[in-house]
Order: C-alpha cells, then sequence, then structure tokens
C-alpha cells in the first residue's frame, strides 16, 4: 500500500462538478493499492498517517501528529500511484489491486483512520476527480508498507 501524504491548509475533492468532500486544516492522503496487499498493510499505514508527525509545535518543529492536533482528512483512492514508470513511455499499472479488491482495503483504511477519531472527507471509488490541494509547507512525505517493518504493533487509538 502507498499513500502520498499532504499537510494541507484545505483541500476539496469534486466528481462531475458534485463536491464528494472538503476539509480545512489537516491532511491529504492519495492512496494506492497495489496487489498482494492485507489488511495488515491497512492497518500499519493508517497507523503511520495517524500519529507521524508532520504539525509545527509552538517552537515550529514537527512534533505534533494528525491525532495531536485533531486535523482532518481527505482521502482520495489513486491507483496510479501503483503505476511502474520504469520501463518505455507509458505508465503499467500490472502492480495495483484490482477494484474488488482495492475497493474493501481503501474503505478499511478510512474505516481505521476514523476509529482513531479522525474526521474523514473521500472521493468517490474509481470515479474521475477533480482534488484542489492547498498544500502547507510544502510538507510532502510517501507512506509505504511493503520494506517497513509492518510486524511492530499499532499504538491504541488516542481517547
Amino acid at each position: 500500500m502507498r499513500v502520498v501524504l499532504q499537510r494541507v491548509t484545505r483541500a476539496a475533492v469534486s466528481v462531475d462538478g458534485t463536491m464528494t468532500g472538503e476539509i480545512g486544516s489537516g491532511l491529504v492522503l492519495l492512496v494506492g493499492v497495489a496487489k498482494g496487499d492485507t489488511d495488515a498493510d491497512v492497518e500499519y499505514v493508517a497507523d503511520k498517517c495517524a500519529y507521524l508527525r508532520v504539525f509545527e509545535d509552538a517552537d515550529g518543529k514537527m512534533n505534533r501528529s494528525a491525532l495531536d492536533v485533531r486535523a482532518e482528512v481527505l482521502a482520495i483512492s489513486q491507483f496510479t500511484l501503483c503505476g511502474d514508470t520504469r520501463k518505455g513511455r507509458r505508465p503499467g499499472f500490472d502492480g495495483a489491486a484490482p477494484p474488488e479488491v482495492a475497493r474493501p482495503l481503501y474503505e478499511r483504511f478510512i474505516d481505521q483512520l476514523r476509529a482513531f477519531g479522525l474526521r474523514v472527507e473521500t472521493g468517490q471509488f474509481g470515479a474521475r476527480m477533480l482534488v484542489e490541494i492547498w498544500n502547507d509547507g510544502p510538507v510532502t512525505f510517501l507512506v509505504e508498507s511493503r520494506g517497513e517493518t509492518s510486524a511492530a504493533s499499532p499504538r491504541p487509538p488516542v481517547r
């Protein structure tokens, strides 16, 4: 699973001219589900996104997480994150999970973020979307479940 995490001052998504999600200060999470991803990948990446310290503290250091600042989240499905551009001039998408596998994992990812107590808005899975992102900083990170230690037990939700 691959997520592009962006700290934003605001963001919105629309489908066919109708807004389906809008947030103020928080995170935009562009979510790609790869072949072979499982619930363990979802849990690892959701935990990482919720707890990653990308918001500034009083000293201007990135020392606060989305949970610490009660950030809003806009989660957008984006299969192109699983595209392979290493060969030729057209991206290959063999690494992306098929929609019937990706959709439930994407929805579990959203459910996991909500279980942490975060307010999560979304786009529409599989739709052509227009996403407005006001990147703050700019602060952008790539969060991946593969190649990282996902065996570590996730932290409990903050209450």
